[in-house]
């Protein structure tokens, strides 16, 4: 099965402080409260298109990548830390808004963006009528019980990035990987070919292919999580949190499932899980994933 994402209605260019840029595409429907989604550390947002694309009959859905990833060209220098990430979030934030008009806007962000839209939040300014956060790898307080595995969890992703290969042949080597790996096999049909597309692009020289996202850059961000003291209460946001993990009841569950079932519970989230998901929900459970999303906003009583 192949999946194919749909031509944008509209497409812009945010650029951002260092000239580097960040690529939005437009879907869906205009006339729907604004959803902004994007993806996590290595992977690209067109990739989640079976989660986004089930929110597109009703919402105006605003699809980018963060800098070094999927759309964009790399960076060069790179700048690939939180702090210039939160920082880029602001940039295609206003854009957004500068290019489309002010509307209601909810952001929906998974794992590494979703640590990225947190820190923006909290440390620069709550410019959401609610933000959505999937699987955050949030990491606790050195004295808190959850601290070590997610310690380890971290230390384990840095190494493994460091050491992934970042050339390819053909498009189908990278979507065999996704398909052996435990951490990725349960993807729907179509997904792994799709995320290998979607995370790869030709090489200049034109022999083959090339990780988007090097290494390197993928192995600074699980190695900078460990460094953030990003552990808030949701009373620190600016509006209502929706938090939705991975399965913590899953045999072989990551870190971050538990972890985000602590942090929602002992600090007043709104939180939920997925049963039967590892980190990548929304494109293991999509449509199980959208509805979650579509009941919190009705929650939250939000109207274009």
């Amino acid at each position: 099965m192949s999946l194919v994402v749909p031509v944008p209605s509209e497409t812009f260019d945010v650029d951002l402080e260092d000239g580097a840029q960040i690529r939005v595409r437009r879907h869906g429907n205009r006339n729907g409260v604004r959803l902004t989604v994007t993806h996590g550390n290595g992977f690209a947002a067109d990739a989640y298109l079976p989660f986004w694309d089930l929110l597109t009959p009703h919402y105006d859905v605003l699809v980018f990548d963060f800098r070094n990833h999927g759309q964009n060209t790399p960076a060069d220098p790179p700048n690939h830390f939180y702090a210039q990430l939160s920082r880029d979030l602001a940039r295609v934030r206003d854009a957004i808004d500068a290019r489309l008009g002010n509307k209601t806007t909810v952001g929906i962000f998974h794992s590494m963006s979703g640590r990225a839209a947190m820190k923006h939040a909290i440390e620069i300014g709550w410019r959401w009528a609610a933000l959505v956060l999937f699987d955050p790898p949030n990491v606790p307080p050195p004295d808190h019980p959850r601290y070590q595995a997610m310690e380890a969890f971290e230390n384990r992703l840095t190494q493994w990035a460091l050491g992934r290969r970042r050339r390819f042949a053909a498009i189908g080597e990278l979507a065999d990987e996704y398909l052996q790996s435990r951490t990725t096999k349960g993807w729907v049909p179509g997904a792994h070919e799709l995320m290998a597309r979607s995370v790869l692009r030709k090489r200049p020289d034109g022999d083959g292919y090339e990780l988007v996202c090097a290494p390197e850059n993928e192995a600074a961000i699980y190695a900078e999580a460990l460094t953030l003291n990003l552990w808030p209460p949701a009373s620190a946001f600016g509006g209502p949190v929706k938090l939705i993990g991975a399965d913590p009841h899953l045999k072989g569950a990551p870190a971050t499932a538990e972890t985000n079932y602590a942090l929602g519970t002992e600090n007043g989230y709104d939180y939920a899980f997925v049963p039967g998901t590892g980190h990548l929900l929304q494109i293991e459970k999509p449509a199980e994933c959208a509805r979650l999303v579509e009941e919190f906003v009705t929650q939250c009583g939000l109207r274009s």
